[in-house]
């Protein structure tokens, strides 16, 4: 069987730092990150990162690995999440979960605290600056930040397999994941809106870059968990969505098919030809009409590409209940509601409104450029394009379509704000997250898969936690409840 797909996100935040005569990104960054974490500071561990691992063994040349800049801002909160300074963005990285709905909570409280740290922020700059941020992929000048996905893979699938599975499913997956983009970028072809703000920047099949010629599939061979057991796929192809259910079937329906590839459940070739150009094609079709050259022959609609998925994933849900998917609760539910979305973009892909981010986004536009008599061309159209993607509430377009009823939510809010604070039950995030909140002094550093403690005598104590499932609720739960203290937890884990 496969293994259970823990998976999470890792969203860079577009920033600025308005009315400043050096509006500086990284110093934007530093300053709403430190106005979140001020009184909490517990920074992160990087002895075990090594972002330099490429998961074929090798490094083809002129291929540079991602720099780990370990001056800049780093803390650990009591959700389990990451929240840092990524190059010139702040950055939140959600604590491991176990399906896509907790995914997505936790990926929506991110959206909050991001929120909450621009207001934290205001008494750290100057009178008529202001610290604003987005939940989007591109500033429409050539530079595209990342909406990073993480899922736990069986070490035993060979690499080239996933990647071969893996490749035509991120290709045509923008259908529903895209977040939608008014014209191009990185010199792609000329278009009026396309579905996918991340695409035109994608330009090999494969490799370990993040930043420059940027892979489909991204071969970083970093598990964070026991590398004899694990791999962790490292997605970088994604948009970032505010649409729920976008959020919730690019999680979830991705995660069925790593699990369908590790149980060697795709009998079929639906590789294509040209994947990087076929990206682009898929992304600049918003009918979804545009057919694609199979490497087997023949042609094929993205469309044609995801029925295909989906068939398999319905049978593999028969045959296996997607136990490791979230099983009848979380991964029935992603099945079911990849068929309508599947069945919305075949009848009419505006039937999606509400439901899928670039859909939403191209009905809003529309709407503007048939009042006000606009080009596509029109910079105010590129403005509220950025208005959709803005985190403060007042602000949104997408806020403001929320708050009328006309966007479909999955989470209760109250579950979304407590999601803030507290950790996911059911993985290692719940111990890091507790410990973080009962014994914050105490804590001198973590990251993912360890935890140091000062337990009041020398050495500091490092815990570790190569098993992304160990460290739950139900595993530590009681242990955690009975400490006083650091010392006492330690001494318990011991035995």
């Amino acid at each position: 069987m496969a293994v259970p797909k823990v998976c999470g996100t890792e969203t860079e935040y577009g920033v600025v730092l308005r009315g400043a005569s050096d509006p500086n990104p990284v110093l934007a960054s530093s300053l709403l990150i430190n106005a979140y974490v001020e009184h909490r500071k517990v920074g992160w561990d990087f002895d075990d990162e090594t972002p330099g691992r490429d998961a074929r063994g090798f490094s083809r040349e002129g291929t540079q690995a991602p720099d780990i800049e370990t001056h800049l801002v780093n803390a650990v909160l009591t959700n389990g999440a990451r929240y840092y300074v990524d190059h010139a963005h702040p950055e939140y990285s959600s604590p491991e979960c176990l399906d896509a709905m907790e995914a997505l909570l936790w990926d929506k409280a991110g959206e909050r605290i991001l929120r909450a740290s621009m207001k934290a922020s205001r008494h750290l700059v100057g009178a008529g600056e202001e610290i604003v941020v987005y939940k989007n992929n591109s500033d429409g000048k050539g530079n595209s930040y990342g909406a990073h996905e993480n899922y736990l893979v069986d070490r035993a699938l060979p690499f080239s397999t996933l990647v071969h599975h893996m490749i035509p499913w991120f290709v045509t997956r923008q259908l529903f994941t895209g977040s939608g983009k008014v014209g191009a970028e990185n010199g792609a072809d000329d278009v009026d809106f396309q579905i996918s703000q991340r695409a035109d920047f994608f330009e090999e099949e494969v490799g370990l870059e993040t930043t420059l010629k940027r892979p489909i599939v991204n071969t970083r061979d970093e598990p964070h968990a026991d590398p004899q057991q694990f791999r962790r796929l490292h997605v970088i192809v994604g948009d970032a969505n505010l649409c729920e259910v976008a959020t919730f079937l690019k999680l979830g329906t991705t995660s069925i098919v790593l699990a369908m590839a590790e149980d060697d459940f795709i009998d079929k070739d639906l590789s294509v030809l040209q994947p990087v150009q076929a990206m682009h094609a898929v992304s600049h079709d918003p009918r979804c009409t545009r057919v694609l050259e199979m490497a087997g022959g023949g042609t094929a609609r993205a469309l044609d590409i995801q029925w295909e998925f989906l068939g398999l994933a319905k049978k593999y849900e028969d045959e296996t209940g997607l136990e490791m998917c979230g099983g009848e609760t979380v991964g029935g539910r992603v099945v079911s509601r990849w068929e309508e979305v599947l069945e919305g973009l075949e009848r009419d892909p505006m039937s999606l409104t509400g439901v899928l981010d670039w859909v939403t986004k191209l009905e809003l536009l529309e709407a503007y450029v048939s009042r006000d008599g606009l080009t596509w061309s029109d910079s105010k159209l590129a403005l509220l394009d950025l208005q959709y993607h803005d985190v403060r509430e007042e602000r949104s377009l997408y806020e403001r379509l929320v708050r009328a009823g006309k966007v479909e939510r999955l989470l209760i809010e109250d579950e979304v704000v407590e999601a803030m604070t507290a950790p996911p039950p059911t993985t290692r995030a719940y111990f890091r997250g507790r410990c973080l909140d009962r014994w914050p002094e105490s804590v001198v550093a973590a990251n993912w898969d360890s935890l140091i403690l000062d337990v009041g005598t020398d050495p500091l104590r490092r815990i570790p936690m190569m098993e992304p499932l160990r460290g739950s609720k139900a595993h530590v739960g009681a242990i955690l409840d009975a400490c006083v203290t650091p010392a006492e937890l330690v001494d318990r884990l011991a035995s």
